[in-house]
């Protein structure tokens, strides 16, 4: 079973899945702000990852899909609702496809890759790539994708404390899967709420990029936009984060 950690008691069920650089407690700031007598957050890792970090496997988003689903069948959840961050949103929504129609109540994409992968050709699926093994060319994604506005103290720490969580293969597969699979045919037209959040500095998850893929394929799909944050809002700013997330995925 997928490691995790867990917070909170409520009725509500969320599983959470973060992003190519994150693991299960990135999400620790994020508690300050949610509600745990109305909820159960789960904060999951994939294989490769975290508390999964020993688990072997294929390292696609099928497998997280399965796993997911077991994880949750574990836990008694028979409807819950998903966040995804980053590479996680394209883990969401592969969620989504494998469960039973309904089961999924409601699911939050946070600067988060569509279902249409994103379309990295192969020098820029290599220059990612490098971020495996290469900590210098990991905290200049980092400091790329936050705007190049915070602390290199900040970034180095985080690019550490990443790359120490995750295995470079399952890294390499995720990121193929991630960059290049494009599914959207399969979830267009899905009538599963969706709510979108995009950081005001990141430079490449763009509200018109989210309007042309996310908001265009989900009919109940609705955009917010997060300021004084760029990709890592779990990091950047996780009480304004954490307001975004409670009040929607406590709607019926």
């Amino acid at each position: 079973m997928l490691g995790y950690t867990k917070f909170g008691n409520g009725a509500n069920k969320v599983m959470v899945l973060g992003g190519a650089f994150g693991w299960s407690d990135d999400w620790n700031g994020l508690q300050a702000g949610l509600d745990p007598e109305q909820s159960t957050w789960v904060f999951a890792d994939y294989r490769g990852y975290g508390r999964s970090r020993a688990l072997d496997g294929a390292f696609n988003f099928e497998e997280v899909a399965g796993d997911v689903l077991s994880l949750a069948d574990r836990l008694g959840w028979d409807r819950f609702s998903l966040v995804g961050h980053s590479m996680g949103g394209v883990a969401i929504q592969r969620v989504l496809l494998a469960a039973a129609p309904g089961r999924i109540k409601r699911m939050v994409a946070i600067t988060a890759v569509p279902a249409c992968s994103s379309r990295m050709d192969e020098q820029r699926l290599a220059m990612f790539g490098k971020a495996a093994t290469d900590l210098a060319q990991r905290q200049t994604i980092l400091n790329f994708s936050t705007g190049n506005r915070l602390p290199a103290t900040w970034l180095r720490q985080l690019a550490q404390e990443s790359a120490a969580h995750s295995l470079p293969q399952a890294f390499t597969s995720y990121l193929r899967d991630w960059g290049t699979v494009d599914f959207s045919e399969r979830v267009q037209g899905n009538p599963t709420p969706v709510k979108v959040l995009i950081g005001a500095n990141d430079p490449t998850l763009t509200r018109e990029l989210m309007e042309r893929s996310w908001l265009a394929w989900y009919p109940n799909a609705v955009l917010e936009v997060l300021d004084a944050c760029g990709h890592y809002p779990m990091h950047e700013t996780p009480l304004a984060l954490a307001a975004a997330l409670d009040g929607y995925l406590q709607q019926p």
